[in-house]
């Protein structure tokens, strides 16, 4: 309803699951955060590009790269650092506050 007022705005919004998407299709405007144990282990969604790859960001600390997913109360989250999908369309994207900034370069 907020989105609809023109006070709230997003592209995505933070859905918790507890196991890997693996091949499963996550729906546009979903960044699904994988939680196991109450550890944060990824970030998955579709490419906002439009060639729909699936994106598994580590947010393992020990793992290189990895990747930092903070959430609002409204559920948008936060990405850092910036993700660039290198499979298909090549394309580089910040997520702030569930907004898609594209990269200029």
């Amino acid at each position: 309803m907020l989105r609809r007022l023109g006070l709230l705005d997003f592209n995505f919004l933070v859905k918790r699951v507890a196991r890997h998407p693996g091949k499963t299709e996550i729906p546009a405007g979903e960044l699904w955060l994988v939680i196991d144990g109450g550890v944060k282990k990824w970030a998955c969604l579709s490419c906002p590009g439009g060639c729909g790859v699936q994106i598994s960001l580590s947010l393992n600390p020990e793992r290189r790269p990895r990747w930092e997913v903070d959430q609002d109360f409204w559920q948008r989250p936060t990405v850092s650092p910036s993700i660039h999908q290198q499979k298909m369309c090549r394309c580089h994207f910040w997520i702030r506050k569930g907004m898609i900034l594209w990269s200029k370069t």
